[in-house]
């Protein structure tokens, strides 16, 4: 869902013949911007973004990694373009269906180690992680290549599936977690890079939409294999299955790049300059480009701070205790030295500061945090809440926690379509996306609730998943409208990364929130008789199933998961009216007649 570009400017808003600095590095002046790596120029009136003319030639400014791609697209066939994207295709389809089925396995696994109530915590540090490091990772496709990045992220997923496979206990499956949603987050990531790199503006929404399109088929398999798993081999098995799998189905990908490099390099358009630095200068080259400092006081500080209201609950002395107290101490200290250290001492910031200076790139990646914030907050415990409250099966189950995203899914070629023939996006996001998507979670406040029947529920995922395809989808080609070729993949970086920021806020708030509200009420409305049975019923979802439906054990256990869910969907729904504001101030830039890429694209 997540390393800086040297140089600083300030993007202000379009205003009409006034001189001005435009994301990207472009001048503007008399209401045109001329970008300076490209020598082309742009129409700036009534706050749209025309291209006006246009040189095909490579960047020769652009980084090494950018040039490279430039050169593969002037090379490679239409048919290569189209394997690549059934590739494309199968890839996403296989790491969808690992990800629905891993979503189900999640509360067994940490239940099976007597940990149910760490299910939102397990994702907080792999969240952090995986976002973050995507701006490191901009970096590494920028200098090094696409292809290097990737077979790097695939290698971290892989690593990751074989770890959950092979995990004895919480600490290491949430570890496992950390490498896993590492590379998927990085595979993810640059295969998104790659679609911008081979598409037009105008089409790009259509195309995003066509790789996620597995999710329609995956949400019904998801369930169903899970269950296969855990009634057959076991939960290790469903993650041992896909660490053979998928480096199988990404192999043809590779094959592509590297085929198509070798063909761009024959060919003369591949570039190459000595760095002439020794072993020492190199190491110390790449530690100031990817800002390793200021990336681990960043990630490190968010971890801790984060942490400290997962776990306060397992602590006898709770907030006063001794690791807690730390934890937020030490995470706090760490932060703030972040902004101290990217703001006077380091040499190349973590956060290119630059691009968020324009209104359209901050208010997108303001969005995907909040969006993600809301999303982890409601649906952290939505799975154990249908199969505890509604006692449906995890296949059933499944089938409804997966209506975000076969709807979003579906709904994004509707966006995609709309966007190609409209040539904008902001109407959509600010119109439709933002008051559904808030009108699906304030409602679910009053029928996530035991009494309640589960169709409206299903009729609330539904207006969410409309509207939250619509925003994604938006947000995402927002930030790449806003900048030129060589600095999407920094941009949609930098937007995941809020995303991933926002994710693990709202594993943190969805934690904090079920640890002081569920084990509270639940003590407070079990039966005399099952009062001893208290720590158990609390630590695994199996135990909680356990009581026949009806009982008087079960209805407090129900009423218990209702109390926990309306404070959390009271919270869920607060933090969305930051995305109005998010939208509203984004630049109603047209997209249509946009050529940003060169070379063979769709």
């Amino acid at each position: 869902m997540r390393n800086p570009l040297a140089g600083r400017f300030t993007p202000a808003p379009v205003v009409e013949d006034v001189q001005e600095k435009a994301p990207g590095g472009r001048e503007a002046e008399a209401g045109v911007i001329r970008d300076k790596g490209t020598n082309a120029t742009y129409n700036n009136k009534n706050d749209s973004t025309d291209r006006v003319d246009d040189s095909d030639a490579i960047s020769l400014d652009a980084q090494k990694g950018v040039q490279d791609i430039e050169a593969m697209t002037k090379v490679w066939t239409r048919n290569h373009l189209i394997l690549a994207y059934v590739t494309i295709w199968c890839i996403f389809f296989i790491d969808a269906l690992q990800s629905s089925m891993s979503g189900s396995l999640y509360v067994y696994v940490t239940s099976d180690f007597w940990a149910h109530s760490l299910t939102a915590t397990t994702s907080v540090m792999s969240s952090l992680i995986g976002g973050l490091f995507k701006l490191p990772l901009a970096k590494v496709i920028d200098i090094w290549g696409r292809p290097q990045g990737f077979s790097l992220m695939l290698l971290c997923l892989v690593i990751g599936l074989i770890m959950m496979a092979a995990c004895n206990g919480v600490e290491t499956f949430a570890a496992a977690q950390v490498f896993y949603w590492l590379g998927y987050n990085g595979v993810t990531y640059t295969i998104s890079v790659f679609i911008a790199d081979t598409s037009s503006l105008k089409n790009r929404a259509l195309m995003f939409a066509y790789a996620s399109s597995p999710y329609l088929i995956t949400t019904w398999c998801g369930g169903p294999l899970a269950q296969a798993f855990l009634d057959g081999p076991g939960w290790r098995w469903g993650y041992g299955t896909f660490a053979i799998v998928t480096p199988f189905v990404c192999s043809p990908l590779l094959y592509l790049f590297y085929v198509n490099y070798r063909k761009a390099e024959a060919a003369g358009l591949m570039t190459s300059t000595p760095s002439n630095r020794t072993t020492w200068e190199s190491i110390k080259y790449y530690v100031i480009e990817f800002d390793v400092l200021g990336l681990f006081l960043i990630t490190a500080g968010l971890a801790l701070f984060l942490l400290s209201f997962n776990l306060y609950t397992f602590q006898t002395l709770r907030w006063k205790a001794p690791m807690i107290i730390a934890f937020i101490v030490v995470g706090g200290v760490l932060i703030i030295l972040f902004a101290f250290y990217e703001k006077y001492f380091a040499p190349k910031t973590f956060i290119p500061y630059e691009l968020l200076m324009d209104r359209t790139v901050l208010g997108a990646c303001v969005l995907s945090a909040v969006l993600f914030v809301s999303f982890y907050i409601w649906d952290s415990y939505f799975p154990s809440l249908l199969q505890v409250v509604y006692g449906l099966s995890i296949t059933h189950s499944s089938y409804i926690v997966n209506i975000y995203s076969m709807g979003s899914c579906f709904w994004s070629f509707v966006v995609g379509a709309l966007i190609r023939s409209s040539g904008r996006f902001k109407w959509l996001a600010l119109y439709f996306g933002v008051p559904v998507t808030t009108l699906g979670v304030g409602l679910m406040i009053h029928f996530r609730q035991p009494d309640v029947n589960i169709g409206y529920i299903i009729m609330c995922q539904i207006f969410i998943a409309l509207s939250g395809g619509t925003l994604v989808i938006c947000e995402q080609i927002a930030v790449m409208a806003a900048t030129s070729h060589q600095y999407i993949a920094v941009v949609l970086a930098i937007e995941s990364m809020f995303a991933s920021v926002g994710g693990a806020i709202g594993s943190t708030i969805a934690s904090a929130i079920w640890n002081g509200v569920f084990p509270v009420r639940l003590a407070e409305y079990l039966p005399a008789e099952s009062k001893g049975d208290y720590a158990t019923i609390y630590a695994s979802i199996v135990t909680q199933m356990s009581f026949e439906r009806g009982t008087p054990t079960r209805d407090a256990i129900n009423q218990a998961y209702g109390d926990a869910q309306k404070y959390m969907l009271i919270a869920a729904t607060v933090v969305q009216v930051i995305s109005f504001v998010s939208v509203a101030v984004w630049r109603d830039i047209k997209v249509k007649d946009f050529k940003q890429v060169k070379g063979n694209v769709i």
